[in-house]
């Protein structure tokens, strides 16, 4: 499994949002581990990246994953407050579940709510969500990472940061612990807004400004084009991007 999309005949409030998703295995890696999930017609967008293998990663993505699409076959509605304690019934899952097993592993989590004139965007992890506007490219998360906390102690440049040894070590993830914090943050939506979530592999190819080039093309060619790009770049892990607009 590498989707979980759900379907909705008649969304809460009539509003629906054209999105489209994509996942790689990339050129290295034998095992997808990244999941996602693409449910517009309850303006609910994630990608999880899986750590630790078969039946631990990509386990523990998917039960992110499923978790997150249950709220939108619930009879409450979505909220912010939902999100989290949802993310963190599924983490106190996932970590049960490989301790029982005696395995170690876990995933990162970002995704994206659309309310009315908001968008709420949460993560766990270096997965991200951008929002272009005008435009210009505003990276909406922010990584938990070794490298970004060297990033903003001022210790690493951000070319540095590109080619550290500890790229890929990340400071949180669901899975990991007992609990885990749940990043939130507001913004305002526009009508012409685009958003992109991705796992760090998409991320680990393309900078910042090489997305925004991308992001100005036809809609219909951008998906194609950034996972083009990831792959002519290497490929080294599972990519996964999902565009919401």
């Amino acid at each position: 499994m590498s989707a979980l999309r759900i379907a909705c005949d008649d969304p809460a409030d009539g509003a629906r949002h054209r999105s489209a998703a994509r996942t790689h295995v990339g050129k290295v890696r034998l095992l997808n581990e990244d999941r996602y999930l693409e449910a517009p017609e309850h303006r609910l967008w994630a990608v999880a990246d899986g750590m630790g293998g078969h039946d631990a990663g990509d386990v523990a993505a998917t039960m992110t994953v499923r978790a997150l699409a249950a709220l939108c076959e619930d009879a409450a509605p979505i909220d912010a407050p939902a999100i989290a304690r949802t993310l963190q019934a599924a983490n106190g899952a996932i970590h049960a579940h490989l301790t029982e097993r005696g395995q170690r592993g876990g995933c990162t989590v970002a995704g994206l709510w659309l309310d009315q004139d908001q968008a709420h965007v949460f993560w766990a992890g270096d997965s991200r969500v951008y929002r272009f506007r005008g435009q210009q490219l505003q990276r909406l998360s922010h990584d938990h990472s070794v490298v970004q906390q060297l990033l903003d102690a001022g210790v690493l440049s951000s070319n540095q940061a590109a080619h550290h040894p500890q790229a890929n070590v990340i400071t949180r993830a669901l899975g990991v612990d007992h609990q885990v914090e749940i990043d939130f943050c507001t913004v305002d939506l526009a009508e012409d807004d685009r958003f992109l979530l991705c796992s760090d592999g998409i991320t680990a190819e393309l900078d910042d400004a090489q997305i925004a080039g991308y992001m100005g093309e036809e809609r219909g060619e951008i998906m194609n084009a950034i996972m083009a790009a990831a792959l002519a770049s290497g490929g080294r892990d599972n990519l996964t991007l999902i565009m919401v607009g």
